[in-house]
């Protein structure tokens, strides 16, 4: 067997320019997807050059399931001070909640630097420094690598945030417990759609691409079941286009929906109820959470391709 050379790759011969070059094709949908997955996040609603006073912010988007922004600053070269200030004077002034920060090479006092902001803000500003390489086995095309160096401590934020919240309560311990056991089976079936840290919170949304509009899993223990479907804001066209199709995407399921144009104020609602859920009874947790899977990624796909047609 022949096994190949892993070679990295000069960054300035793939982008000669930050802004004209690295930007504009990280600003992409499939170039963002790898960053995606690095964040486990949703970028959408892409901006690129945002100011903040007199400065300009490469990338700013939002996460499409919780609507938090998110600013992006690229540097091909090592990281310096220069660019630790931007970044801190970009989260002030656009308000982002996530700042991520891309370098070729991050120095041991900006690793040090990203790590205190985490430690010492509360859970509302998160920062990442990430270092950018790229590598090619003998002739095939360069691939990039997003290397995570330094990330937020959930730890030390929700201990600080929850220090005078005590114990979480039975049903708060249930829900983080299931979506643990969620995240687990998630991974094993090759993460159909992105992974998200499991919480106590009842609910867990996948994306389909749209900043109105995504799919939420919900846990109602009370009366015993996982609720599965598509949550809609101010995009009653959206839901009027997937109702004209109302018997194929139903046939497509294999189940039938309830369908809810005005659900609460500008609020709509494609749902389905799969029974079974019992936070007393974990015994049939693993084909209830498979099936929630395999439900939640069909209508991910048949949503997603339905907002993507004119």
């Amino acid at each position: 067997m022949e096994i190949g050379k892993l070679d990295e790759v000069e960054l300035r011969n793939l982008w000669k320019h930050e802004q004209y070059d690295f930007s504009e094709w990280l600003s992409e949908t499939e170039n963002i997807e790898i960053l995606n997955d690095v964040l486990g996040l949703t970028l959408t609603d892409i901006s690129k050059e945002v100011y903040a006073g007199t400065y300009r912010c490469d990338l700013v988007g939002v996460d499409e399931s919780t609507g938090i922004k998110i600013i992006v600053e690229n540097q091909l070269e090592a990281s310096n001070h220069d660019h630790l200030g931007k970044i801190i004077t970009y989260a002030s002034g656009l308000d982002a909640q996530v700042v991520v920060w891309i370098v070729k090479q991050a120095k041991e006092e900006h690793k040090s630097a990203i790590e205190w902001l985490n430690n010492n803000t509360n859970s509302n500003i998160n920062f990442f420094l990430i270092e950018l390489h790229a590598y090619k086995i003998g002739n095939s095309l360069p691939a990039p690598y997003f290397e995570v160096v330094e990330k937020p401590n959930d730890f030390i934020k929700n201990s600080k945030t929850n220090s005078n919240q005590g114990q979480l309560t039975k049903s708060q311990s249930e829900r983080l417990e299931f979506w643990s056991k969620f995240n687990e089976i998630l991974i094993d079936k090759g993460k159909p759609f992105n992974v998200r840290k499991a919480t106590a919170d009842h609910w867990y949304d996948v994306a389909i691409g749209s900043s109105s509009s995504h799919i939420a899993i919900e846990l109602i223990n009370k009366e015993g079941y996982i609720r599965i479907g598509l949550y809609m804001i101010n995009d009653k066209a959206f839901f009027d286009k997937l109702y004209e199709n109302k018997e194929k995407i139903e046939g497509d399921l294999g189940i039938e929906l309830e369908w809810l144009r005005e659900c609460s104020g500008n609020v709509s609602r494609i749902k389905y109820n799969l029974r079974g859920l019992n936070y007393d009874d974990h015994s049939n947790y693993d084909e209830l959470i498979n099936r929630t899977i395999e439900i939640a990624n069909k209508m991910q796909k048949i949503f997603k391709s339905l907002l993507n047609t004119n």
